[in-house]
């Protein structure tokens, strides 16, 4: 707000004039002329946003995945110490769904039907999500950068409240295929990825780049089994000397861990939502109860879209680690927390481009109409009325002595288009602060 919102005015207001501003007033979501707070929607006080996920605090995906939550709570508890969104404070309500679609369905009718949220933050799953994007959907209630890279969420007509976040799984799996295709060429490749979207949409894009007599064998996995065995043996006796996996965190320690115990070593390339050194090298440690540590995930390849978190040069990194360390000091620093905080800033953007009352069509509106700003990402956002992905590309890295460390130009696809490298792709100058 700039101070001539909140000076009074010098004379009475003509009826003209009042009936204008009233009008204004009346008309709610979007509008900034007037510096009073009003409830214009579900969720939305004069003092307060209140909105809602689902997350896997416990659970097959919740080794890492389970700090995402917390960290954007700290993000959210960082504006709310600077003020807020127009001044009210951001609550932030998770539920553990356990990554279980029938506890998502529970969760989410709750946040909806008794919490009142105004939105869906961030929601986590692919199968998770699917099981409530229809309820949602026939509720009205804005379902914002679904943690999924799913092309599922890219249906404007079908889900027109339902926006991505992260790089979908295609895009993702289109750039890493370019880069095996590229890097490995003729050697036998073998993907191991899990069996929904998430895994599919992976392997599809990869099949887009990557010669199909190059590739030995496809294996798949449920999370409800640990037992990567037979996978593995038959990806061993494909004679694969490249793997690419599509796994969550705790099952790519596990396919490691696997694969070191049968003597097979192979180039392993990972997909971003599944190697944060970080969270992999303390897994590692867990499973193999100290016999396996970080060093096991040196030339491990992987894709990025957001700065390396052992960049402490790189201003957002610098941010997010201080609140880190103000709010979630027990937690490690790694990929997930600064996941976390930077879909946690997309959202507070947001709220700032939606306007001081806003309505949950204005929340929608503005990224339709793509007013949000890419923040720390590496890549633009792809968000229009006709496209309701997130983050349009990944950047390769490979993982030295506990860290991944970028390599070649950031590229950027479509679902159906070219990989192409993105000249002068690079973060947003943080704002004063990281407060939108």
């Amino acid at each position: 707000m700039d101070s001539s919102s909140s000076r009074r005015l010098s004379r009475p207001l003509g009826t003209p004039l009042l009936a204008a501003v009233m009008l204004i007033a009346a008309c709610g979501g979007g509008g900034e002329t007037s510096g009073t707070n009003t409830a214009s929607a579900p969720g939305i006080t004069a003092t307060t946003i209140t909105i809602g996920s689902h997350q896997p605090l416990t659970g097959p995906a919740a080794p890492g995945y389970n700090e995402i939550s917390q960290a954007s709570n700290a993000y959210f508890r960082w504006v709310n110490d600077h003020g807020g969104i127009y001044g009210r404070q951001i609550k932030y309500l998770y539920e553990d769904d356990r990554y279980d679609p029938q506890n998502t369905s529970t969760v989410v009718q709750k946040l909806v039907v008794e919490d009142k949220v105004f939105a869906i933050f961030n929601g986590l799953g692919t199968p998770t999500h699917l099981a409530v994007v229809d309820y949602l959907t026939s509720q009205k209630v804005p379902d914002l950068f679904v943690a999924s890279g799913c092309d599922c969420w890219n249906q404007p007509a079908k889900y027109p409240q339902t926006f991505g976040w992260q790089p979908d799984y295609i895009i993702e799996g289109k750039v890493t295929g370019k880069y095996v295709n590229d890097t490995f060429s003729g050697q036998k490749v073998g993907y191991l990825y899990q069996d929904d979207d998430f895994g599919q949409g992976g392997a599809s894009g990869l099949d887009s780049q990557i010669s199909s007599e190059n590739v030995v064998s496809r294996q798949k996995y449920v999370p409800t089994n640990t037992d990567l065995g037979p996978q593995l043996t038959s990806l061993q006796q494909a004679g694969a000397t490249v793997v690419v996996l599509y796994t969550t965190p705790g099952f790519t320690a596990i396919t490691l861990l696997t694969a070191a115990g049968m003597h097979y070593n192979p180039r392993w390339v990972v997909s971003s939502g599944g190697a944060d050194p970080t969270t992999l090298g303390g897994l590692l440690l867990n499973y193999s109860t100290g016999a396996v540590g970080p060093q096991a995930l040196n030339g491990i390849v992987t894709s990025g879209y957001l700065p390396a978190t052992s960049d402490t040069s790189n201003d957002w990194v610098v941010l997010f680690k201080q609140i880190h360390d103000k709010y979630i000091a027990t937690l490690p620093f790694d990929g997930n927390v600064e996941y976390g905080m930077a879909v946690a800033y997309s959202f507070a953007q947001l709220m700032k481009k939606a306007g001081r009352n806003p309505s949950r069509q204005d929340a929608v509106n503005a990224l339709q109409k793509g007013q949000l700003g890419q923040g720390p990402g590496l890549v633009p956002f792809g968000y229009s009325s006709s496209n309701h992905l997130g983050y349009e590309g990944v950047r390769m890295a490979v993982i030295q002595n506990g860290a991944a460390q970028y390599t070649g130009s950031v590229y950027t696809a479509t679902v159906g288009g070219p990989v192409t490298a993105c000249g002068g792709c690079a973060s947003q100058p943080m704002p004063a602060n990281g407060i939108p």
